[in-house]
């Protein structure tokens, strides 16, 4: 089986997807480690038991890209869609 099989230009869209998603997956794992406040990866945080830390999930469940699309329209491309979708639009 030669190498030329498997690495082909066709297959290299494939493979930077894949590589984002599990760039992207990677990610969340990290953040969820590292910052979640329900994840106790120590032995002594463990031993802690169940902690009413409100003010940490809140901080931990707004973040940042949560905060900047709060403020966004819910569209892909909002000057496609009214382009298409508004009636007061002249054609042509």
């Amino acid at each position: 089986m030669a190498p030329s099989r498997w690495i082909r230009p066709e297959v290299f869209p494939l493979f930077a997807s894949v590589g984002v998603a599990v760039g992207i997956c990677g990610m969340q794992l990290l953040r969820n480690i590292t910052t979640n406040p329900d994840v106790r990866v120590t032995k002594e945080n463990r031993a802690a038991g169940v902690l009413d830390n409100f003010k940490e999930g809140e901080k931990y469940a707004e973040h940042g890209l949560r905060k900047y699309v709060r403020k966004r329209t819910p569209q892909i491309m909002p000057s496609l869609n009214g382009f298409f979708s508004d009636p007061d639009l002249p054609t042509n």
